[in-house]
C-alpha cells in the first residue's frame, strides 16, 4: 500500500477505506471465534519479548501488512478475556458497542477537560454521573468524575477525602507537615489500591489499620471500634473508614450502615470500594446487602466490571460537585474562562487532577442507550445465577470443596480428589495453577482465605452459560489427575 505525500499522515480515501475493511474483518473474526478462544497462551516471556526486539523503525510499512502482523502475534496470542473460559482476577469481556464507541471517541479525539474543547462530551458524562448515582441510589446532587479504574476511583475518593477533611489545615497548600499522624481504617480484606493511596496520599501505610474480618470475610466491627478508641487514647485523629461493597476475594459485603454510623460518632469520612460489587446494588433483590451505600461520602466504582465495558473506565462519586472543585481547582491563565460566555458550563479540569483525559463516559452512555439497563441487569442477574449453579456443582461433587459463600459472582474452592491426605491436596491445588496457565483451556488464579490456597473463580462475562461452568470444572479434574 503506497502512502500519501509526507504533507500528512492519513491515507488517501481509497486506503484507508481498505484498513478499515481489514480492521473490521479482524474485529469479526474475533467474535466468530469466541467459543473457542483459550483462556491462557503459555508463552515464555523470551519469546514474546523476541518478537517486538527490534531497532526503532525509520520508515513506514504497509498498512495492510501491519495488521497481518497484529493479528498474528497481538490478537491470535492475546489473554480470552472475552470468551467464556476467563475467570481469573475480575475480566467481564466487554461489549460490542462499546468497542465500537471507543473507536469513535478516537476519532474525533476529543479532551474531555474543559467544556468548549468537548461540550458534547462533557454533557455526557455529567449525564452518566447521574445515571450512576441513580442505578445505586445514591444521592442525586452527586458529583462525580470518570477515571481509569477501580483503583484510580479510590486514590481520587481519598484525595478529595483529606483535602475536604483538613481543610481547616488547609492541606492543599500546607501539606501535612507539622501534623499529628492521622488514621484510616479498612478490613484485611480490602483491595490493596487502598494502600497504594494512602502512601500516594502522604498517609503512609503505617496509619492504615487493616481489622480482622469475621467468618464471613466482613470487617469485625467490635474490632474496629476498639482500634479507634486505642488510636484516640494513643493521640492519633481517626479520620477515614473504608468499607468494601463486595471485595475481590470473596465479594464480602461490609455493614455499610453501622460503618455509616462508626463514621459519624466519630467525625470521619466513609469511603466505599464498590469497584467490584457496587453496581450490583441496582438489582433489588440484593438492595438490603449494601444498605448504607448511600450514606457514603465517597464511593469507588468500575465500570469495566459489571457495565461490562473494555478498558478502562472506573468512577468516583462524592456527595456534591463543590467538593471534587475544592479539592482540585487551580487557577491557571492558560485555563482561564473569564472571557467565555457565562453559563452553566462545568469545567472538568476544575474538578480532577488530569488536564487531558480521553471521554470515557461515551462508551458507557451508549452501552445503556443501545442496550437499555434492565438488559445489563439481567446480564448481571445471569452472573450471580452462574456463580450459584458453580457453588452447586462443587458442593455436590466428591472431588471439590467450596470454601467461601458470596452473594456475588466469585465462588472459592478447592480439588480435594479423592481421598487424598491435606497436604497432597494443598501441593495440588498450589501447582494447578501453572499446570491450568500452560494448558491454556481455561484461565483461573487462586488466592489465600484464612492462610489457606484456593482457586478463585470470578463469574462476570455475559457471553458465559452453564455449559462454561461445566467446562471448568471439566478441565480442572482433566489437569488435576497429573498432579495426583
Amino acid at each position: 500500500m503506497d502512502q500519501r505525500p509526507n504533507t500528512t499522515l492519513d491515507y488517501s480515501a481509497q486506503e484507508l477505506h481498505s484498513v478499515l475493511q481489514k480492521t473490521i474483518a479482524l474485529v469479526i473474526d474475533q467474535y466468530d471465534k469466541l467459543e473457542q478462544q483459550k483462556g491462557f497462551h503459555a508463552f515464555e516471556q523470551k519469546e514474546v519479548a523476541s518478537w517486538f526486539d527490534e531497532p526503532l523503525p525509520l520508515a513506514g510499512s504497509d498498512a495492510l501488512e501491519l495488521l497481518e502482523l497484529v493479528k498474528e502475534r497481538v490478537l491470535d496470542t492475546a489473554t480470552g478475556n472475552l470468551g467464556p473460559n476467563m475467570y481469573a482476577y475480575v475480566m467481564a469481556g466487554g461489549n460490542q458497542i462499546s468497542t465500537i464507541a471507543d473507536f469513535l471517541v478516537s476519532t474525533i479525539n476529543q479532551n474531555a477537560t474543559k467544556w468548549h474543547l468537548g461540550h458534547a462530551m462533557t454533557e455526557i458524562e455529567k449525564r452518566v454521573v447521574a445515571w450512576t448515582a441513580e442505578m445505586i441510589g445514591y444521592t442525586p446532587e452527586a458529583g462525580g468524575v470518570m477515571v481509569s479504574g477501580g483503583s484510580a476511583a479510590t486514590l481520587t475518593g481519598l484525595t478529595v477525602a483529606r483535602n475536604i477533611f483538613f481543610r481547616k489545615h488547609n492541606v492543599n497548600k500546607n501539606g501535612l507537615f507539622g501534623m499529628k499522624p492521622f488514621t484510616v481504617y479498612c478490613s484485611k480484606e480490602t483491595h490493596s489500591s487502598t494502600d497504594k493511596s494512602v502512601s500516594l496520599l502522604g498517609i503512609g501505610t503505617n496509619n492504615l489499620r487493616r481489622i480482622a474480618t469475621d467468618a464471613d470475610f466482613k470487617i469485625d466491627l467490635t474490632a474496629l471500634e476498639q482500634q479507634i478508641n486505642a488510636d484516640i487514647a494513643a493521640g492519633f485523629t481517626p479520620f477515614c473508614i473504608v468499607g468494601n461493597a463486595g471485595t475481590v476475594n470473596t465479594g464480602a459485603i461490609d455493614d455499610l450502615t453501622t460503618l455509616s454510623a462508626i463514621a459519624k460518632q466519630h467525625q470521619m469520612w466513609l469511603h466505599v470500594d464498590g469497584a467490584y460489587g457496587g453496581l450490583v446494588s441496582s438489582l433489588p433483590e440484593l438492595k438490603e446487602k449494601y444498605a448504607g451505600m448511600e450514606l457514603a461520602d465517597s464511593i469507588a466504582l468500575d465500570f469495566h466490571k459489571w457495565l461490562y465495558q473494555p478498558f478502562e473506565i472506573g468512577c468516583t462519586l462524592v456527595r456534591n460537585w463543590d467538593v471534587l472543585r475544592e479539592s482540585y481547582f487551580k487557577q491557571a491563565d492558560y485555563l482561564d474562562t473569564s472571557l467565555e460566555a457565562k453559563s452553566d458550563r462545568l469545567e472538568f479540569n476544575e474538578h480532577y487532577f488530569q488536564l487531558s483525559r480521553n471521554a470515557k463516559a461515551f462508551k458507557v452512555w451508549m452501552s445503556l442507550k443501545a442496550y437499555g439497563f434492565s438488559k445489563i441487569q439481567a446480564m448481571m442477574q445471569k452472573d450471580l445465577d452462574l456463580t450459584r449453579y458453580l457453588e452447586r456443582q462443587v458442593i455436590t461433587a466428591p472431588d471439590f470443596e467450596l470454601k467461601s459463600n458470596s452473594d456475588l459472582a466469585i465462588a472459592c474452592f478447592r480439588y480435594i480428589g479423592h481421598d487424598l491426605p491435606a497436604e497432597k491436596i494443598a501441593d495440588i491445588n498450589q501447582r494447578l495453577i501453572p499446570t491450568l496457565e500452560n494448558d491454556g483451556r481455561v484461565f483461573i488464579t487462586g488466592t489465600r482465605l484464612n492462610g489457606e490456597f484456593v482457586l478463585r473463580a470470578c463469574i462476570i462475562n455475559h457471553r458465559k452459560t452453564e455449559a462454561s461452568i461445566d467446562y471448568l470444572l471439566k478441565v480442572i479434574r482433566d489437569v488435576a489427575s497429573t498432579l495426583v
